[in-house]
């Protein structure tokens, strides 16, 4: 697939960058992307949630009434989980979420995520860029020139450049990434893909499936 190499004023450069069929026609597995985002958001948790059970709770141990005879449960000390204001049984404990999930099929998943994107036509390219200084004014100026302004997008950087990065910071529409740190969830939860010249390259080289 060839993609239109736009300039930072939106106009057509007349480049086109080469895209293998192998990553733009590839067909989308819809449970590795499941996977795939389902240990993204499980990894993003603290997992420091507690509450206090029985033998953690302040309280009388002394027992409310007798055995047997009083019609009901058994309610044993003030503490029972049968009353107003007793403890939680098998309440919620610090755990770790995180999950092991192969390499090939998280590779699967972001291939398969790029492919969405792809069949959508939600995929931009512009030539690289840099900013003399962070200035957000120029970010908003350039996403205005290539009709993004009001779409979530997903800036994609060959390479770290800290002034790109910080000018688009205040703007909550927007991310930037590296073309190597590109994962599935960020990919889906983008409306529009830009990728820079150079990061369109490379992606034959990082997401391309082996033979």
């Amino acid at each position: 697939m060839e993609l239109i190499v736009y300039s930072t004023a939106g106009k057509d450069t007349g480049k086109k960058v080469q895209v293998s069929d192998s990553i733009a026609n590839a067909e989308p597995n819809d449970h590795a992307i499941y996977l795939d985002v389902k240990q993204y958001m499980a990894n993003r948790r603290q997992g420091t949630h507690k509450s206090k059970e029985r033998s953690e709770m302040s309280g009388s141990t002394k027992k409310l009434g007798k055995q047997k005879g009083g019609g009901g449960a058994r309610r044993g000390d003030i503490n029972s989980p049968l009353l107003h204001g007793g403890a939680r049984v098998f309440g919620p404990r610090p755990r770790d979420y995180n999950f092991k999930l192969n390499k090939k099929v998280k590779k699967l998943a972001r291939l398969s995520a790029l492919a969405y994107k792809f069949k959508e036509n939600n995929v931009t390219v512009v030539e690289d860029f840099s900013f003399e200084a962070p200035k957000t004014k120029k970010m908003i100026e350039l996403l205005k020139n290539l009709n993004l302004s009001e779409k979530k997008s997903l800036i994609v950087l060959a390479e770290s450049n800290n002034f790109v990065f910080l000018s688009s910071r205040n703007l909550p529409q927007i991310k930037v990434v590296r073309v190597s740190d590109l994962n599935t969830y960020e990919i889906l939860n983008a409306k529009n893909l830009l990728f820079v010249e150079s990061s369109a390259k490379k992606l034959d080289e990082i997401f391309a499936p082996a033979e």
